[in-house]
């Protein structure tokens, strides 16, 4: 028996239940939409990230309706500390009207599933093991009309349609490359390699970030690194540590970050347990798309969200918040332009889509773009490390500036300069 056509049509298709995908569906779902879900994958699934959610993400959490007490599996952080250049400088996250003053830690196997949830609950139509190939798109217009998918074991060939698309499909987005909407070349790309151990460090209060990432293996003289290092106590008996890498300089296309990783951790204290023996999962690595890395954000019917749009922030290699947030940002221009009478009305109020989050982020990544050449630099960043950290007010600073926690109204003189430098940077 064939299933209804309405089974397989909705209002909207989003492709993709990570953050980005899962919080537009719930945003869409919640404003009254038919939205159809769709995750190649079943969860719990594992993704490569640091698991560390700063105050950012935590106030996207609580917009969600998210139980993030710690009876419900989330470890709080206070803010964080940063070692480089022989200093160790514990920063509280800043007290600010805007955000709440804690950071939060989760498993992303469990984190995203929680978001996947949410969205099912307010109305989203999930489809698991929905792995979604090419787009349909209208001969006539050029607009995408729906996706072509394969689901279930069985893989099941399946067409579903909808007048949008929100493409949340990550830094490969084959819905975007289908549709034209090619990676930028002048925009940083990162990679973020991790794994766990089991350590006595796993109830660390605050996220740990080493500024100075060393390649100490083999003979010569030991190099640089253009990234920093991480570690975050888990809260399970385990600590996840792993290693930010940026594109910036020509150590990135030779070095082996598993072999760099796993030697960054044999240098680490005995009694830490950074151990091969201790390690409860295999090393991984996943790409940081940055800085609006595939343009436009908005063409024929597709909206890209999170990762697909290169929603990274080019400062600290943070993903999850600016997933979330361009997410909630897409469902209410899409809301808005559901609303519409006509099809010009509605094509409309969607091209504002690409203008709205160049005014929120544009000009920050610009600065964060500028950012990624200096340190790319190892002469600036080993400057930057040594004489940076001994002044605990600039320290403050830049975490304000790294982490994008300001006030935009109000707030104190270090808000007003980052505010006011974002406004005047290109918004490109």
């Amino acid at each position: 028996m064939t299933e209804p056509l309405s089974e397989h049509s909705a209002d909207v298709i989003v492709v993709g239940a990570g953050p980005a995908g899962s919080t537009t569906a719930y945003y869409l779902a919640k404003a009254g939409l038919d939205v159809l879900l769709l995750e190649k994958t079943a969860f719990p699934r594992e993704k490569v990230c640091g698991d560390g959610l700063t105050p950012r993400a935590t106030k996207q959490l609580v917009s969600m309706g998210i139980d993030i007490s710690e009876e419900a599996g989330w470890l709080r952080n206070k803010g964080l500390r940063i070692i480089g250049g022989g200093m160790r400088l514990q920063l509280d996250w800043p007290d600010l009207a805007s955000y709440p003053d804690y950071g939060l830690v989760r498993k992303r196997d469990d984190f995203d599933e929680q978001l996947a949830r949410q969205a099912q609950k307010a109305g989203a139509r999930l489809h698991e093991r929905c792995n979604v190939g090419e787009p349909i798109i209208d001969d006539r217009t050029g607009r995408v009309t729906g996706v072509h998918a394969k689901l279930g074991e069985e893989k099941t060939p399946v067409t579903f349609h909808a007048p949008l698309v929100v493409a949340a499909d990550g830094n490969s987005s084959r819905i975007s490359l289908a549709m034209g909407l090619h990676r930028r070349e002048d925009r940083p790309m990162g990679v973020a390699v991790r794994t766990y151990f089991t350590s006595p460090r796993h109830d660390d209060d605050y996220l740990e970030s080493w500024l100075e990432l060393w390649d100490r293996r083999g003979p010569g003289e030991d190099r640089l690194l253009p990234g920093y290092g991480w570690i975050f106590g888990m809260g399970d008996g385990t600590s996840n540590v792993g290693l930010g890498i940026l594109n910036s300089s020509k150590a990135f296309r030779e070095l082996d970050w598993r072999e760099v990783l796993k030697a960054w951790c044999a240098s680490m204290p005995e009694d830490w347990g950074y151990t091969p023996e201790n390690m409860t999962m295999p090393i991984r690595g996943a790409a940081l798309p940055m800085a609006f890395n595939r343009q436009p954000h908005y063409t024929k019917g597709l909206l890209l969200v999170g990762d697909a749009g290169g929603l990274v922030n080019p400062f600290n290699g943070e993903g999850i918040a600016y997933a979330m947030e361009s997410g909630q940002i897409a469902a209410d221009v899409i809301v808005q332009a559901h609303a519409r009478a006509t099809p010009a009305q509605r094509e409309l109020a969607l091209q504002n889509y690409p203008q709205t989050l160049k005014d929120v982020y544009g000009g920050y990544y610009t600065l964060g773009r500028a950012f990624v050449k200096l340190i790319g630099n190892p002469k600036v960043m080993k400057i930057a490390t040594q004489r940076g950290l001994t002044h605990p007010i600039l320290m403050k600073f830049t975490l304000k500036m790294l982490a994008n926690l300001t006030d935009p109204t109000g707030g104190d003189a270090m808000d007003r300069i980052i505010n006011g430098l974002s406004k005047v940077a290109p918004k490109a």
